[in-house]
């Protein structure tokens, strides 16, 4: 199993977390200084002389400084995970802090099939679910929500490389339907789009893969979605909830997770050309 990367902390973000921790403190400190000055007004009002003044300094640093600490170790692990959909900042790991309250508690167990979902099959459960075998092991580490970053079991550069051109080759091969460019969703890597999509996904886009750790996200008919996470070669994102969370993924929205093998490569691709006929309405047969 391989070891989550820390990020090291450089001088702009060990200032810049200092400033913080002071101006919290601060802040914090506010109502009992309040409170201390109101029970010394009514104290000699009421002429308690055996009273004794509050000192809410060390309690509150006690309290305050762990909490400050965790926060410090879980923003450099998020700064780890590298750039993503979310900046690499504070305002920007303090926006997925709160985005956590929403996450999926169980991201393995699929999203049911709305009743008046046409067709009810999906891709993979009509002919081609015999090409996608069980993922053997155990399921690699996850963390993040944006960026969502595959943490053990990451893939080698070579099978990323070998990733990115069979991507690639089916953007060519099924030119203009289908086209390359800078993913709608992560800002960074480079994704696959459909030109004329059926299915709203951001600007159309179909899959992208992550260069850091060799997985991808991409979009499924929630059938085929069932069939990813029954075989264990995904999971879905945290925030894939539907609804109001639409407008940060689709609800099929998955990680697929990166190939360690050719097999598991080419089950991979088998996934990828479902996320194409699930946006674009059409399977890659269908192309001229």
């Amino acid at each position: 199993m391989e070891s989550r990367q820390r990020a090291t902390a450089g001088p702009t973000t060990i200032v810049k977390t200092l400033y913080i921790t002071r101006t919290m403190i601060a802040a914090m400190s506010l109502p009992f200084l309040l409170l201390r000055h109101l029970t010394d007004y009514f104290a000699k009002e009421m002429n308690f002389t055996e009273y004794a003044p509050i000192q809410p300094a060390p309690i509150l640093y006690a309290l305050i400084l762990p909490a400050l600490f965790f926060v410090y170790e879980d923003y450099a692990l998020f700064l780890a995970l590298g750039p993503g959909g979310t900046p690499s900042t504070f305002l920007g790991y303090l926006r997925v802090t709160l985005l956590r309250l929403f996450a999926l508690r169980n991201p393995y167990l699929p999203a049911p099939i709305p009743t008046d979902l046409l067709p009810q099959a999906g891709y993979l459960t009509l002919q081609h679910a015999e090409n996608l075998p069980k993922r053997s092991g155990v399921r690699p580490k996850v963390a993040g929500i944006a960026p969502h970053r595959q943490v053990t079991q990451r893939g080698t550069p070579a099978n990323f490389t070998e990733l990115s051109r069979s991507i690639k080759a089916l953007a060519d091969t099924n030119s203009p339907r289908l086209k390359l460019g800078t993913s709608c969703f992560e800002k960074h890597e480079i994704g696959l789009f459909s030109a004329n999509p059926i299915n709203c996904t951001c600007n159309g886009e179909i899959c992208h893969a992550h260069p850091s750790d060799g997985s991808l996200h991409l979009t499924l008919h929630p059938a085929d979605a069932y069939i990813v996470l029954e075989r264990c070669l995904g999971e879905r994102h945290p925030l894939a909830r539907g609804g109001w969370f639409s407008r940060f993924v689709p609800s099929g929205f998955l990680m697929v997770y990166a190939p360690r093998t050719m097999e598991e490569l080419e089950a991979v691709m088998e996934i990828i050309k479902a996320a194409v006929w699930w946006v674009d309405g059409r399977s890659l047969e269908h192309y001229e």
